[in-house]
């Protein structure tokens, strides 16, 4: 006989895990020793406050802790024990009527339910009187932070000078709702998420006391899913159990949760680190016709990119608990392939590709698109990358050794060269980079210029150098009367720094090596560059505006504009493509 029949057999009712498993000691709980220590500590030296407010997210004991701590505070063994501690070993008078939340000096109150100042009224009256059987009354007011304004204050005066055989307890999972001075009137304990590795052996041992048998895998996928919180990885526990049956399985419990096949996950994370692209999309059509949502394989592709980036920059991390055998060995073999700049590129993307995804009405096409970008950036060399491309060689790539999985080589080459023994099993030629003509290839930001012929040079070097301060100050804030390699005459803007003139002397010297005299005038009509800028383009929207075809679409629209102009052959996309041309204008209604 289980635990689960047996339970059933003794009371005639089947009691969930959450409730049949409730801690009932200080022991008992986990994970949340910090606070342990210093309630005993209290105990130990008499130092017990009159208030306590117990904070933290769902399930993980902000009640089961106030009941706990209402069984220590009145704890009490006929002729052995008459005081409040936190050892107790063996049940006492009061324990048990305590922790089934029946004993009629523990009140318990529900703030969501009685919210007003009526409710605390009653409070304030009957906590004058002594309790009738045990040491302290003890009040226990869950949602604490639900309680309305003149609630709070109501309870302000009786809370900061209580009657010496009042304690009162508060939990909320919404702390900062709680006005401050409430919150100075109370001792207050943070209760932690608890940590993967303590759920797991929470549910083995459970599991094992109900005689059910659980795959480990099993085990950490439902203490993923319960993120921190104890009943919620007991409570889907129980599903699981009544969803298998029997031996409780990895596959039923994925089944059960809606998640994606691990494994294929990790694959389908390979195909895109390795640019491909077909790949991929095949491997998220096979997952969504099982089942999966399209964004919750994005947000499993975005967890396992964070577990690569964590076994990238703290090893130690493969020690995790929380991890299954094949996310520690093939996430480890990925975080050795693969560069930071290439994991936090795929992480901002995935973050937004899972609101995209979850916000369109075609979930599957817009995930689709995500995985696209993100194959098509794997082939992207990072910018050092690109720049030591152009160095070296006028411009031809150098193709060093793709990374092979396990070895001491370090990561270098292009990310899909890098990929190709991790995701595919074998070397593969990087792609050849695109080469910027010789005519027009940009001087890297490592190699000085040594001549500037004009002022757009100056501020092509600014952005080159990715100084953002220097490129908008001779943008916005300097008229140039005169320029020339050397010597730059200029009138700063009424809101340029007086210490312009010489900073920017200094800062040319640093870039190019060289003196530069810098000769300032009082006023020019010349405008500055954003100036300028803006003059072409009101002349571009005013030219657009003349146009016939234009002017009707704006008459056939009352109240549309013109708010931007695109010359064809000006702008390029990244793969050096003209935008279509209906991205030539664009209307505002």
């Amino acid at each position: 006989m289980d635990g689960s029949t047996q339970d059933i057999a003794e009371t005639g009712h089947y009691r969930v895990l959450a409730r049949k498993y409730r801690p009932s000691s200080f022991a008992d709980l986990i994970g949340q020793e910090p606070m342990v220590r210093t309630l005993t500590n209290a105990f130990d030296t008499g130092r017990i406050a009159q208030a306590y407010m117990l904070t933290g997210v769902r399930g993980v004991g902000k009640t089961t802790t106030a009941r706990i701590l209402a069984r220590a505070l009145n704890y009490l063994v006929p002729g052995e024990i008459d005081k409040p501690t936190i050892a107790m070993d063996r049940p006492g008078e009061h324990c048990a009527a305590i922790m089934e939340g029946r004993h009629i000096d523990v009140i318990e109150m529900d703030a969501a339910s009685h919210t007003g100042i009526d409710d605390i009224r009653e409070i304030i009256e009957a906590s004058r009187y002594k309790p009738a059987v045990a040491r302290y009354k003890v009040y226990i007011i869950d949602e604490v932070h639900m309680l309305s304004k003149a609630a709070f204050n109501g309870l302000l005066k009786t809370l900061e000078e209580p009657p010496e055989h009042v304690k009162f307890v508060f939990a909320t999972t919404e702390i900062r709702k709680v006005p401050v001075t409430v919150l100075s009137r109370c001792q207050r304990f943070d209760l932690r998420r608890i940590e993967a590795d303590r759920l797991i052996g929470l549910m083995r041992d459970i599991a094992g006391k109900e005689g059910i048998a659980v795959d480990d895998e099993a085990l950490v996928m439902l203490a993923r899913a319960a993120e921190g919180s104890a009943r919620d990885s007991l409570s889907l526990l129980d599903q699981a159990i009544a969803h298998a049956s029997g031996q409780v399985e990895a596959e039923a419990v994925r089944t059960m949760l809606g998640l994606a096949d691990k494994a294929l996950v990790i694959d389908l994370f390979g195909d895109l680190m390795k640019g491909a692209v077909a790949e991929a999309l095949e491997r998220l059509k096979a997952l969504y016709d099982v089942g999966a949502d399209p964004a919750v394989v994005l947000e499993d592709l975005a967890a396992f990119t964070h577990i690569v980036t964590r076994l990238k920059l703290a090893p130690d991390a493969a020690a995790d608990g929380g991890l299954t055998e094949e996310e520690r060995t093939r996430g480890t073999e990925f975080a050795q392939a693969l560069s930071l700049r290439i994991l936090a590129r795929t992480w901002q993307m995935l973050l937004k590709g899972i609101d995209e995804a979850r916000q369109s009405n075609r979930p599957l096409a817009a995930a689709d698109m995500v995985l696209v970008r993100i194959a098509h950036a794997a082939d992207l060399p990072t910018p050092d990358e690109a720049l030591r491309a152009l160095r070296d060689g006028g411009g031809a790539a150098t193709t060093r050794a793709p990374r092979v999985a396990g070895s001491s080589a370090p990561a270098s080459g292009p990310p899909a060269a890098r990929l190709a023994a991790v995701a595919g099993g074998g070397a593969s030629t990087p792609p050849e980079p695109k080469v910027t003509p010789a005519a027009t290839q940009p001087r890297p930001a490592s190699e000085p210029l040594t001549r500037l012929d004009s002022f757009e040079d100056l501020v092509a070097l600014a952005g080159t150098k990715r100084d953002l301060k220097w490129k908008h100050a001779l943008e916005h804030q300097v008229r140039v009367i005169h320029f020339e390699d050397g010597r730059v005459d200029l009138a700063p803007t009424a809101d340029a720094p007086a210490s312009l003139p010489g900073d920017l002397s200094r800062q040319l010297e640093h870039w190019t090596g060289r003196r530069w005299m810098v000769a300032v005038a009082r006023e020019a009509a010349a405008p500055t560059v954003a100036e300028a800028r803006q003059a072409a383009r009101d002349r571009l929207v005013d030219d657009a505006k003349a146009d016939p075809a234009v002017a009707a679409v704006l008459a056939a629209f009352p109240g549309a504009e013109v708010v931007d102009v695109r010359v064809r052959g000006d702008v390029a996309d990244d793969d050096g493509v003209e935008p279509p041309i209906e991205d030539a204008g664009e209307l505002d209604p």
